[in-house]
């Protein structure tokens, strides 16, 4: 089983606060510096599951940037597609209040146009014999649209992500392309406005179908936070429940949780079925001030 996963890389400079965490004053902490980037974090969480996961991403032309590579190799990613360039890594700046939760954060992206480049290049020999692709759906336009021919050409199935639905609201012409697209409770309502925050899981899940055909999707997960998250497929939805674990950082659990979905669907699971496989994945980010997935085991996956 060969999972591409396609993207960027980012810096994560992470500040928590001692105690309560004042909006308006100076706050006394900790503050740490960790590899991140939605793809970059998905690789690693596929790895650590257990997956095969090719990353296809830039990283800087540096001492820095080619400790990230070697970091996604140590922990079984095929890095070797990794291309060094200038500006290749992005940087998120993220203050986190006493509840584990993004108070304030600020993002400068990278610039990923060499990342097109690669795929003209050597697009057709990584695609041939893949099981699946996941990637962020907010790349620059025309990377997303050589990411959807090439997985169309070579009959491999796409899920994407989101790192910033602005941007991915303007990609909705490619959703009928995914096998499935997973966002969170606030994408979902920037990219399909409606009630959303005044309904319940099961209100929300039985909704889905009829607005989803709308936008041409075949598969849709929505993450709820510490509510769960509902997916829906065809005329089917349901809820999955989020994992009772303690709360102590939620960054990267969204990343872990589409590393699950997609994971499992590569593995042949239904789309219920990997949402559960996610919710366990996010639940073990949660649980710690790691913004990737520790090692599981195929039983804590429940495989």
């Amino acid at each position: 089983m060969s999972i591409i996963v396609a993207g960027s890389v980012f810096v994560d400079i992470k500040g928590h606060p001692e105690g309560a965490y004042i909006p308006d004053g100076r706050n006394a902490g900790r503050v740490e510096q960790v590899h991140g980037g939605v793809a970059r974090n998905i690789a690693e969480d596929v790895a650590k599951a257990g997956g095969k996961a090719l990353f296809l991403g830039l990283a800087d032309d540096d001492a820095l940037g080619r400790e990230v590579a070697a970091h996604l190799t140590e922990v079984g990613v095929d890095a070797s597609r990794v291309r060094f360039v200038k500006d290749g890594m992005g940087i998120w700046l993220a203050v986190f209040d006493d509840k584990g939760d993004v108070a304030a954060s600020i993002s400068k992206r990278p610039d990923l146009a060499p990342l097109l480049t690669l795929l003209e290049e050597e697009g057709d020999e990584i695609f041939a014999g893949a099981d699946s692709v996941l990637f962020e759906l907010d790349l620059e336009e025309k990377t997303v649209s050589k990411l959807c021919a090439l997985a169309e050409k070579h009959h491999v199935p796409a899920c994407a992500a989101v790192s910033n639905m602005t941007i991915a609201a303007e990609r909705r012409a490619y959703l009928p392309k995914l096998r499935c697209f997973v966002c969170n409770d606030q994408e979902w309502g920037m990219l399909d406005p409606g009630p959303w925050d005044e309904m319940d899981p099961g209100q929300i899940a039985a909704a889905l179908p009829r607005r989803m055909e709308a936008l041409g999707l075949k598969a849709l997960v929505v993450t709820l936070g510490s509510r769960g998250a509902v997916w829906a497929e065809g005329k089917e939805s349901g809820f999955c429940p989020p994992e009772p674990v303690p709360r102590v950082d939620a960054a990267g659990a969204g990343d872990a949780f589409f590393s699950g979905v997609g994971l499992g669907l590569s593995l042949g699971k239904s789309l219920a079925e990997a949402c559960r496989l996610g919710s366990r994945m996010a639940g073990k980010v949660i649980g710690t001030t790691q913004s990737v997935c520790p090692p599981m085991t195929r039983e804590e996956l429940g495989l």
